[in-house]
């Protein structure tokens, strides 16, 4: 009986499921690993390994071994195999397929390779408690067993097949499987693949249909339109802003002068010799710098840079929640942006989208074939005001990656706050819905439980693991608790938006001076609330746009009252409690309405009048920082006192602001009308300098004012025993400290 010299293609397929072979062959494996690679065999009683490998347009295959070729058995439909008889693992070996066309393949075999992920991390993903799992999934290149390749990990738990496509391998799902893990989790080392290398994820759904997908966890992404995921890791940047990281953790922001400059990178300044080009993240990077350092602004507060695929969204319509904008350049160009304002003492606050994300195809929605980060039911999973869809944050794996997400900016960029967008619409099950378009919570509430959680543990774990670091909530109704401690029963943000104030303050100056003194109530309103969060007071973005014109179109009167108005709006704001936001064009008064298209309008800051408001925010920004009376107890009672707040007829409000001992009297006259002779309670008696004020020559206004100070009478009013007669300037601000 004669013995063949080599095992039968059955021989070759010992041991293997051959539910796994058809399926490899069919395109819709989900172990490729259990059939490719090296494995044990024992063939007529000779150990050694058998290594299979699959091309479907591959002729023949070898395996390439110590210097030697090691022709492989065609077992039909792209598969082949070699037995290797008397070796062992390791087995470092490269794998040639040759073609009809004459051309040939080599590579390191992506199936010898151990999984990239262990059980620990399996089972924190599954639990949605691996706070870093943006280590772990994703691409991140990396050298395994002596060779350099990248590591490709995804969640797709409802595939039937995950393959990793690229400029690498012709977009071709079926060159590269991937195993499916624990929790449905797919993974796979590719040899060869660096920095750079172009990839997609192609899904396979239960139904057979294919997706083609962005990696949820990559992070770098083509420039819009193109929609690829790049292929860069973490980084090893070298930081230059230790002092900064270490004077941050032992600070208290909530004592401290806060005055936020709100930026939105791609109109802030562009380059109209260019084509109006953007500016790239390192040429931002001093000019913005020394801007905000020679303005007086200590935060900058971007707003959302993660990738996007539609610009008039403003980056509020995240589809790379892990990769920094391709817009202005590379991950590390964004770090040097953020280590340059560190460096100039000037913190960092993100804004970022949890509450919805695009129906864009290439990204998250319907990412596996079904809803996956979504919910299925549009009552619950679907923004229509909006046209994007909702984390279905009842799922463990999708808080994970939110909670890493959040951690991640934090971590890789040194962002020091994170600004949280339409907390409300995440709050609420009905946001935004009529009747019958929402379901109730399991209490029949409309409160949003799972989305509580998820805020309150969003918020345990950056205060927990980045000392320092704060956390921001746009949140735009009446809930309880917003900046209150989670252990306490609230959400545990830092700070709240206080919208109330800055809609009816807007309200309350849109109105012509004649007018204001029925309507005095929108001004004083704020001060019944002030305490019950720890307020950020905002003109924003969304106050200059979408049709609402600029600050300066809000304003009454003509171009000089416009001006003034603005200066005394600038005043109210740095002198009541909370925190301050403006919102970039402002600090000159741009005429027009903000344009996410458009660089800013910097020629109007030359104009004198409006280098005239930009002069005079210059000032009232220091002065802010340098007086503690206006911000050591902005955020508790007793920093503020009113003088008078009932003086409607006059337009006239007054208060006393108080801090570490030193306090200062401001002075609001809201009406066109020079007051002479205008008699003010005095909190102690002595001399009072006018430290500020807005009617000043220097900012373009009529120089009306006080003589530098006015000393106080023993003459009793408004509860004080003394007081003062002052010269109020119209549509001013006075600012007086007793000497």
């Amino acid at each position: 009986m004669k013995t063949s010299a080599i095992p039968s293609s059955t021989e070759l397929l010992s041991g293997v499921d051959p539910g796994l072979v058809e399926a490899l062959r069919r395109d819709g494996c989900a172990d490729p690993h259990a059939v490719l690679g090296a494995h044990r065999m024992t063939w007529k009683g000779r150990r050694g390994l058998v290594v299979r490998a699959f091309h479907p347009d591959a002729r023949q295959a070898e395996v390439l071994l110590d210097g030697r070729e090691h022709p492989m058995q065609p077992l039909g439909e792209g598969l082949f195999a070699v037995f290797l008889a008397g070796l062992d693992f390791p087995l470092d070996y490269r794998v040639r397929f040759a073609f009809a066309d004459g051309n040939r393949l080599e590579r390191d075999d992506p199936y010898r390779f151990l999984p990239s992920l262990g059980e620990i991390d399996l089972h924190l993903a599954a639990e949605g408690r691996h706070l870093r799992l943006y280590e772990k999934l994703g691409a991140h290149p990396r050298t395994l067993q002596g060779v350099a390749g990248t590591t490709f990990a995804v969640w797709a738990p409802n595939a039937r097949r995950v393959s990793v496509v690229g400029d690498f391998n012709g977009w071709d799902g079926q060159l590269l499987p991937m195993r499916r893990m624990g929790n449905g989790i797919w993974e796979l080392f590719v040899p060869g693949i660096g920095r750079g290398a172009l990839y997609k994820y192609e899904i396979k759904t239960q139904d057979g249909n294919l997706r083609l997908k962005s990696d949820p966890f990559g992070l770098f992404m083509e420039l819009r339109p193109k929609t690829s995921s790049i292929v860069m890791g973490l980084s090893d940047y070298a930081w230059g802003d230790a002092g900064w990281m270490s004077a941050r953790a032992g600070r208290d922001v909530r004592r401290e002068p806060m005055a936020i400059y709100e930026v939105h990178l791609g109109s802030w300044q562009r380059v109209p010799e260019e084509g109006h080009r953007f500016l790239g993240y390192r040429e931002l990077a001093p000019r913005l710098a020394e801007h905000c350092r020679a303005m007086g602004f200590n935060y900058v507060e971007f707003l959302p840079l993660a990738e996007h695929a539609y610009d008039p969204s403003w980056g509020y319509q995240v589809t790379g929640y892990f990769a920094p904008t391709s817009r202005f350049g590379t991950p590390d160009d964004l770090r040097f942006l953020i280590d340059t304002l560190h460096q100039a003492g000037i913190g960092v606050i993100l804004d970022w989208v949890p509450a919805h994300f695009p129906k864009d195809d290439f990204s998250l929605r319907r990412f596996d074939g079904t809803a996956l980060y979504e919910h299925e039911d549009p009552r619950l999973g679907e923004h229509r005001d909006w046209g994007t869809l909702i984390f279905n944050l009842g799922r463990y794996e999708v808080q994970n990656f939110l909670l890493s997400n959040a951690l991640y900016w934090l971590d890789q960029f040194h962002i020091d706050a994170l600004r949280v967008d339409a907390v409300a619409s995440m709050l609420y099950l009905d946001y935004s819905r009529k009747e019958g378009e929402w379901l109730p919570n399991r209490y029949g509430g409309r409160e949003n439980l799972e989305a509580i959680r998820f805020l309150q543990d969003f918020n345990t774990e950056v205060y927990r693991n980045f000392p320092g670091a704060f956390t921001v909530a746009e949140e735009s109704t009446a809930w309880g608790g917003v900046t209150r401690p989670v252990h306490l029963g609230g959400l545990g943000f830092g700070f709240k938006w206080d919208m109330g104030w800055m809609n009816d303050t807007l309200r309350y100056f849109r109105k012509d001076p004649v007018h204001r003194k029925y309507h005095h109530n929108d001004l004083t309103f704020s001060m019944l609330y002030a305490y019950t969060e720890n307020f950020i007071c905002p003109l924003s973005h969304d106050e200059v746009a979408n049709g609402k014109g600029s600050l300066y179109d809000k304003m009454p009167g003509d171009h000089w009252q416009r001006l003034a108005n603005l200066r005394l709006l600038y005043g109210y704001m740095l002198t009541h409690p909370g925190k301050k936001l403006l919102f970039m064009g402002a600090e000159f008064g741009q005429g027009r309405e903000w344009n996410c298209d458009h660089s800013l309008d910097w020629h109007e800051s030359r104009e004198p009048e409006r280098a005239g408001l930009l002069r005079y925010l210059q000032d009232l920004l220091r002065l802010y920082q340098n007086e503690p009376a206006l911000y050591r107890r902005e955020l508790e009672p007793g920093g503020f006192f009113w003088i008078d707040c009932n003086d409607a007829e006059t337009g006239v409000v007054s208060y006393q602001r108080w801090g570490d001992g030193q306090e200062v009297v401001v002075v609001l006259n809201l009406t066109p009308v020079v007051r002479t002779g205008y008699r003010l309670g005095a909190p102690r008696p002595g001399r009072y300098l006018e430290i500020l004020n807005s009617d000043s020559a220097l900012y373009g206004g009529s120089n009306v004012g006080n003589a530098g100070g006015v000393d106080s009478q023993p003459v009793p009013c408004h509860g004080h025993p003394h007081s003062l007669v002052l010269t109020l300037p119209p549509l001013a601000m006075l600012v007086l400290k007793p000497a």
